[in-house]
Parts: C-alpha cells; structure tokens; sequence
C-alpha cells in the first residue's frame, strides 16, 4: 500500500473510532477487527468447537454443492465480500470449475495477497483478482468484463449489519449488479441464547482475544493508551432484537489517550465493538425482496444455518 493510502487509512480508522468513543453507548466498527492478527485469529475462531456457523455452513455446501453451482452458473465472475483465507470457497471453486474469475474483496491487504497467491497455485486455470476494499463502500467492478456476476457473501457476516442497514448495503450491491446477476449469501438462525452465547465467548478464550486486538491495533496505529487487561470480553445474546452483542468492559474507571483526545471510562462500561443479528429464514428473504428474487434455500438438519441463492430483479 502507498503510504498516501496508509495514510488515508489511518485518518479513517482515527475519525470512527473517535466519533463512537464519544457517543452516549461507546462503540467501535467491527470492520477494524481484521488487521492481519485479527484476521489470523479469526480464522482460529472458525476451527472452534463452540463456532458452529463455520462447520454448518460448510456442511451444506458440500452436500448441496452441485445444486449451489448450477445457480451461481457457467461463465460467471464469483467476488466474495470479506474473503478472508476463502476457505469455503475453495468448495464452490473446485466445483464451479467454468468460472471466468474470482474477485475476493477484503480490508486486511497483506492477508488478502498472500492467500491469494495460495489460491494461485491450488487453482493455477482461473483468473484471479484479489482488490484490497472495504466493501461496505462502492468499488468499480467494470473492469472485468460483461459476463454473469455473482456475489458471495458468506459466514453469516450480514448479521453485522442492522436489518434497515443491510437491506440497504444489498440493495447498493444489487445496484454493481445487473438483472439476473446473483447473490449467494450465507445466513445465520435464530436459536437458543446457551448455544449462541457459547459460540462467541470459546472456552480457549480465542474471541475474547480476537475482540481485545482491536484495543492492541488501536494502540499501535493510533498510538493511542489501552491497557488492554484492564477490559474483559462479554458476549450476550439480545433476544428481543434478534442479536448477539459483544463488548469491551472496562473493569475500572480509567482514562485512555485516542488520537489526542482523553476518553474516559467508568467501571462497568462497554465499549459495543460487534452485532451479530440473525434471522428466520423467511425474515430474511423479506428482508431483500425488494431488489432480489429468491431462487433456492439449502439448510442442515437442525435448521442452524440458511444459504440463499437470490437473483438481482
């Protein structure tokens, strides 16, 4: 990266952080967990006990793998939103073998690179083209040609958004897209608080670790003063907003320098780093029915996990 674009980075990550330090419910954008640790640790967190969306997800893919390609389609450019390894997508890539390209999208670029010339060697017949984004906000896609797109969005990373906020960065995504284009996108169920709870606060401790790491890059590239043993993960399950939330607490009153300002901390309060909401599945497909038309549904035994296959209307 140039060091203009660390540098507008940089000034990015200071201007959000700042503006939710300083509301009433402190909060941080779950976009910055993924700097190379964190996403490192976050892949960790897939190959958990307690992280079911992972192995589910995975599951139905490779049982209905053969239904999943037929809808993503011959001829198609697949760009998955938050790449990360692309380790479920490896399933569809080694299946889906008449794809134009694959686009992985991801903020964390030095990851984003190396994984890509991983997937290089493993799949050395198909185009690829790694773009170092933040895909919440619009990127140019003209570049690679006019042939069937798809995008894939998978591990339940929707779940991060608001419904009113996700049904409006789909329909920004519907709008790269052109009619009969596609969405394959993975979503995750509502179930009970025990299950969801254990699944973001692991006995091993790798979420609380992964969730700390944003105060550890805030530290580093903000020079700003966390003491980072001074917070304590907490993962609770908001059933009346259909959400898992995750925090920061702080375990006594403090001050911590960010960006040149002084925040200050009570004990007991939180700063409100993720959401992670989920959805039936046909509250879900309400959800996008304005720019969408579902086309197939695969799901597991349990009805733990969905995958949507919806075309652009």
């Amino acid at each position: 990266m140039k060091k203009t674009d660390e540098e507008t980075v940089s000034a990015r990550l200071e201007a959000d952080v700042m503006k939710g330090l300083q509301k009433k419910q402190k909060t941080i954008p779950s976009k910055y967990f993924y700097d190379e640790r964190g996403s490192k640790l976050f892949e960790e967190i897939c190959r958990l006990e307690e992280y079911y969306p992972t192995r589910t997800e995975l599951s139905i893919l490779e049982k209905h793998i053969q239904e999943i390609t037929d809808s993503v389609g011959k001829k198609t450019l697949l760009i998955e939103f938050g790449s990360g390894s692309s380790y479920k997508t490896r399933v569809i890539l080694k299946h889906a073998n008449e794809l134009t390209g694959y686009l992985p999208v991801d903020i964390s670029g030095d990851f984003l690179l190396a994984e890509a010339e991983k997937l290089r060697s493993e799949f050395p017949d198909l185009q690829i083209y790694p773009h170092e984004a933040d895909y919440t906000k619009p990127f140019d896609i003209e570049n690679y040609g006019e042939q069937k797109r798809v995008v894939y969005f998978p591990g339940s990373t929707v779940g991060n958004f608001t419904p009113d906020n996700a049904r409006k960065f789909l329909g920004k995504t519907a709008g790269m897209l052109q009619k009969g284009d596609g969405l394959l996108i993975g979503v995750d169920a509502k179930k009970s608080s025990e299950i969801l709870e254990r699944a973001y606060d692991d006995a091993k401790g790798i979420t609380a670790a992964f969730n700390k790491n944003l105060l550890r890059r805030l530290n580093q590239e903000l020079d700003s003063t966390f003491d980072v043993e001074k917070f304590r993960h907490e993962a609770v399950y908001n059933r009346h907003e259909g959400r898992v939330e995750m925090h920061l607490v702080s375990l006594s009153d403090q001050k911590v320098g960010v960006g040149g300002s002084e925040i200050s901390f009570k004990e007991g309060e939180s700063i409100h780093t993720e959401n992670s909401y989920k959805y039936d599945a046909d509250e879900f497909a309400a959800l996008l029915a304005g720019d969408y038309t579902l086309e197939n549904r695969w799901t597991d035994s349990r009805n733990w996990f969905n995958i949507f296959y919806f075309s652009v209307r």
